[in-house]
């Protein structure tokens, strides 16, 4: 059960349990730092991560459609009338304030860079320093960040969503008064560089699939040896 202590070893065993009940995660092939993109690539990939922010992918995916078929490029999506792109976006919910969160994280960027709409600088920073300048942008927190420093740049620091951050209170990775921000230095500590994106995923999936917020299926073996929530009881 989940009182015991985690280490890196029990972190693997998990990672090995999660993977016999559902499937390898291929890193290469899905995420991770591309030589080959173009310099925008991660600037779009957190424009459109902010977007997703407390809201379903379909209407993220909406979002970032109109978004981009409307605007050229990120000097006009900065220089955009704010309640235009509020209009814009405003199947994503919360318009108002990603108009202005995306808004801000542009004009970081390109004051940053000299003019270029660009993420490249972050590749070279620690990973602890790419987070700190991107979660400095008002409205970006450390999910957001992490989204777009682990996906794009494969830096090790894990995006902790609502389901990640369920299953790991429930299997005591971190403490249940843990706040977001400190589940995500938690499994950052704990878990190995090279299993951060792949746990990242299987705790994913392990929430929509048995470890639900309501009405959890326990009857699985990893639920069996690591959980300790009430629907294990």
């Amino acid at each position: 059960m989940s009182m015991q202590a985690w280490d890196e070893t029990r972190v693997r065993e998990l990672h090995d349990e999660l993977v016999s009940l559902y499937e390898p995660v291929d890193r290469v092939a899905e995420h991770g730092a591309d030589p080959t993109a173009k310099p925008g690539e991660g600037v779009r990939q957190l424009v459109t991560t902010i977007l997703s922010q407390n809201v379903a992918d379909a209407n993220t995916s909406r979002a970032a459609e109109a978004l981009f078929d409307r605007y050229a490029d990120f000097a006009a999506l900065e220089a955009a009338d704010h309640d235009e792109l509020a209009e814009t976006i405003r199947v994503a919910g919360l318009a108002d304030q990603k108009a202005a969160r995306i808004q801000r994280a542009l004009a970081a960027i390109r004051e940053e860079t000299g003019g270029a709409y660009s993420l490249a600088f972050l590749d070279a920073m620690a990973t602890a320093d790419a987070k700190d300048w991107l979660t400095a942008i008002k409205g970006v927190g450390p999910k957001t960040a992490s989204v777009v420093l682990n996906f794009h740049f494969g830096k090790p620091t894990m995006a902790v969503d609502t389901h990640v951050e369920r299953v790991s209170k429930r299997f005591g990775l971190v403490p249940e008064s843990a706040s977001n921000q400190a589940a995500h230095v938690a499994l950052d500590e704990i878990v190995p560089d090279e299993l951060i994106y792949p746990l990242h995923v299987l705790l994913i999936r392990h929430g929509r699939t048995h470890c639900s917020a309501r009405n959890a299926d326990c009857d699985n073996p990893v639920c069996e040896r690591y959980c300790d929530c009430a629907f294990c009881a």
